[in-house]
């Protein structure tokens, strides 16, 4: 018995392994205050039972609800849900958000309608509904947005595809970024899921665009590799033949009209609709894929190799020789002069060794014949 105890006080004296995650919504913010503990969940469910399947592609994690009020009998529903990284909570801004809705500055981006506000900071989406609407509501919510825990240095990138998208006769609000199947489904594609193929790590993003006979689709696929966006293009233009020329084993695409697309490094741009040829023309040579390519090299910035760093120490330098030819000639001046006065004629000015050869001219001149 005593083993046993001994065991279990262990047991809870141990750490846990895995710390709580830190809660997504702040317990006050802005005069907000939480009414009654937030519902929390890691069910997709829990946050919206409809689109589940969607906020899984995006990547999702966990769920949180409260309720805030204030001392003026006011009330705020905050909805929270954090994903993966922050492209899978743009990913599902862009998807819950809606052309009649308006721009507002607040976290990443955000939109409004009426009392409704959505808007994405991180890896996480907000959606917050106010029962009335003042002018400090934005302010609010961007208090609210920077009290919203950070994902990780490595989850904050956004995605690189949707800016891709021309902005000439661009619908607001109209572009959906997409990672899954179900999702593409849903919004409405020119291509059917099968054939963009989400497992070999394609990323798609959906633009309505303005043309003369109405709306059309603007459509581009990022696939990892140039090779892999050449090899599908080759079966979409496949099966766009196939839909007036039937062939054994090639799926038919959508009839969606006109059907446009090209290829630009490894993004597949499609142009579907009621557009003409140069209209299609002009949406597709707006898209040009660049490369970002880093190449990490030396700036020779540092103190080693710094320009006044090096004048600074060649002046030093020139100090020392200087100084060192200094103390040299010190040195053997006054050894010499030492030697002199203990040694006088032994060492230095021996007279032996200062004759030197005279010539006597001055007496040879004296003594020539006829000099008077």
């Amino acid at each position: 018995m005593c083993a046993a105890a001994l065991t279990a006080q262990t047991t809870a004296q141990k750490p846990s392994q895995t710390a709580p995650p830190a809660p997504l919504l702040p317990q006050q913010f802005a005069g907000w205050q939480v009414k009654d503990a937030a519902t929390k969940s890691a069910d997709p469910a829990a946050a919206d039972e409809t689109n589940a399947p969607v906020l899984k592609e995006y990547g999702f994690q966990r769920f949180e609800k409260a309720t805030y009020t204030r001392d003026e009998g006011r009330k705020l529903e905050i909805k929270a849900a954090a994903f993966d990284d922050a492209s899978g909570a743009y990913g599902a801004f862009t998807y819950y958000k809606s052309p009649a809705m308006l721009n507002e500055k607040i976290g990443g981006q955000a939109s409004s309608l009426n009392t409704r506000v959505l808007f994405y900071q991180g890896n996480i989406l907000v959606d917050a509904v106010f029962d009335k609407l003042t002018v400090m509501s934005a302010a609010e919510l961007r208090e609210l947005a920077g009290l919203l825990p950070q994902p990780p240095p490595n989850a904050r990138n956004l995605p690189p595809l949707p800016p891709y998208l021309p902005r000439q006769s661009y619908q607001k609000n109209t572009a959906k970024y997409i990672l899954g199947p179900v999702t593409l489904d849903r919004v409405g594609s020119p291509l059917p899921s099968a054939m963009v193929d989400f497992k070999s790590g394609a990323e798609v993003v959906i633009g309505k665009y303005a043309v003369n006979a109405g709306d059309s689709t603007l459509m581009l696929i990022s696939y990892p590799t140039p090779q892999i966006a050449i090899e599908k293009l080759r079966q979409i233009d496949a099966a766009h033949q196939v839909n007036s020329q039937p062939q054994a084993g090639v799926a038919p695409i959508l009839e969606v009209g006109p059907f446009f697309d090209k290829r630009t490094g490894p993004i597949i741009v499609i142009a579907a609709g009621p557009l003409s040829q140069a209209e299609a023309r002009s949406l597709l040579s707006s898209i040009n894929y660049e490369a970002d390519v880093t190449w990490n090299e030396n700036t020779f910035a540092d103190k080693k190799n710094n320009l006044a760093n090096l004048l600074f120490n060649v002046i030093v330098l020139c100090g020392i020789v200087l100084g060192l030819s200094l103390v040299a000639g010190l040195a053997f001046g006054g050894l010499r002069i030492l030697l002199k006065r203990l040694f006088p004629n032994r060492v230095f000015d021996r007279p032996e060794d200062m004759e030197f050869i005279s010539l006597h001219l001055g007496d040879r001149v004296e003594q020539a014949p006829g000099r008077r």
